[in-house]
């Protein structure tokens, strides 16, 4: 006789099924918190700076700032966090200012002024086209243009790594994909196994070709310490590591003071760092 599966049983591949649809917005929902109003301006912080519109391949219009150095210096194209906006980072621009370097801080879709709503593609988007302002309405040169990305920010420094020519770039707080992420998280722990490696920074950035400096706080209790480590390990030379004591997921900059700005510099300026 035919097996009989329990009718139940039937419902197995619907729920899964509906599970893999849904779980993008799911992922989506847990991961990003944007904040549309402003809580800083440049002038509270004394910084001149251009505003910037422009428009991503999939025709969201985005805003950022940007902050012009030294015309010899590189330029730092920031790409921040899952919270907040770029009204939170200006005290991450001004140093890196005062040491000669350009800064641009740009919002995804969704954060700030730019419209739309955050995604995975989104963001790779967003980044390609924060590039490509520098490059075609502000006439940086690709080779001076260095790619910092904090937090799930190093995602989309890394696709664009991965897609346009650039200088360096930097990984602050990086993690290793959602998946592995989700596995330091209770609500998602059991069903980690099964989830999809989004964001899979472990896997692009071996194929990443310029300079890489890893930023990392010993004590961080978001992104796991140890993930920076298996960045590095994964990474082709030439490669580089910056471990932050006492620093956690946020505070690296501050944690780390001078010394973490020196080596920020000296990478960005030399695609090295002291003693390496």
């Amino acid at each position: 006789m035919p097996l009989k599966w329990p009718h139940w049983a039937i419902l197995i591949p619907v729920l899964v099924a509906a599970f893999y649809f849904f779980y993008p917005k799911i992922e989506n929902f847990f991961v990003f918190f944007p904040q549309r109003t402003f809580d800083f301006a440049p002038e509270s912080f004394g910084l001149a700076y251009e505003n910037a519109y422009f428009t991503t391949e999939d025709g969201e219009t985005l805003h950022g700032w940007f902050f012009p150095g030294e015309k010899a210096q590189p330029v730092i194209l920031h790409f921040h966090g899952n919270a907040g906006n770029i009204s939170h980072r200006l005290d991450l621009a001004q140093p890196f200012l005062k040491r000669g370097l350009s800064v641009f801080l740009f919002d995804y879709r969704g954060f700030g002024k730019s419209e739309g709503r955050p995604s995975e593609r989104g963001l790779y988007q967003d980044g390609m086209a924060a590039y490509e302002y520098l490059v075609k309405k502000k006439a940086i040169l690709p080779g001076n243009i260095v790619l910092h990305g904090h937090s799930i920010g190093a995602a989309v420094a890394i696709e664009v790594a991965l897609k346009r020519s650039v200088r360096s770039l930097i990984l602050e707080s990086a993690f290793t994909s959602t998946k592995d992420m989700a596995k330091t998280i209770a609500l998602f722990a059991l069903v980690s196994p099964i989830l999809p490696a989004n964001y899979n920074n472990l896997e692009k950035i071996r194929r990443v070709p310029v300079p890489k400096l890893i930023v990392h706080g010993d004590r961080d209790d978001i992104v796991p310490f140890p993930m920076g480590q298996k960045l590095l390990e994964a990474a082709t030379e030439p490669k580089f590591f910056y471990l932050v004591k006492d620093a956690g997921h946020n505070d690296v900059f501050t944690v780390g003071g001078e010394k973490y700005l020196e080596v920020f510099a000296e990478f960005a300026r030399n695609g090295k760092i002291a003693g390496e």
